[in-house]
């Protein structure tokens, strides 16, 4: 693979993110992370089939509906991995629900804090 495309679909994926998690805020609310857990393993908690979304050499992504909106699953080969991806990610605003290497995006700031009940991680909101 070469860098560009890995970096293309990279950048896909951001974009994908972006489209579904609009929104604004602040610091986010922590809570200690939990496992490591797959895109599949993230989907059952919330009750859905994860439909995988491209891949990538360090992340894989999946998204479901839930109550009509679409919450997107990733799971990250590494820390840093997930931190730079989070750096992007937040430029354009949201809320994520972050854990060990995997993140919980899409639907309302409620329904990820009830979803971090199950899962665990932080709740983080960018800002705009």
């Amino acid at each position: 693979m070469t860098p560009g495309s890995a970096r293309s679909r990279w950048l896909a994926a951001l974009a994908a993110v972006a489209l579904v998690t609009g929104g604004c805020g602040s610091a986010g609310e922590e809570r200690a992370p939990e496992a490591a857990y797959t895109v599949e393993q993230l989907a059952a908690a919330v009750g859905c089939p994860a439909k995988p979304q491209g891949t990538a050499t360090d992340v894989r992504q999946a998204s479901c509906t839930v109550d009509g909106a679409t919450v997107v699953f990733l799971q990250f080969d590494t820390e840093a991995g997930q931190r730079h991806w989070l750096d992007y990610a937040t430029l354009y605003g949201g809320v994520y629900l972050v854990g060990d290497r995997w993140v919980v995006t899409g639907g309302a700031e409620d329904y990820l804090r009830d979803l971090r009940e199950k899962l665990g991680g932080e709740i983080r909101k960018a800002d705009s």
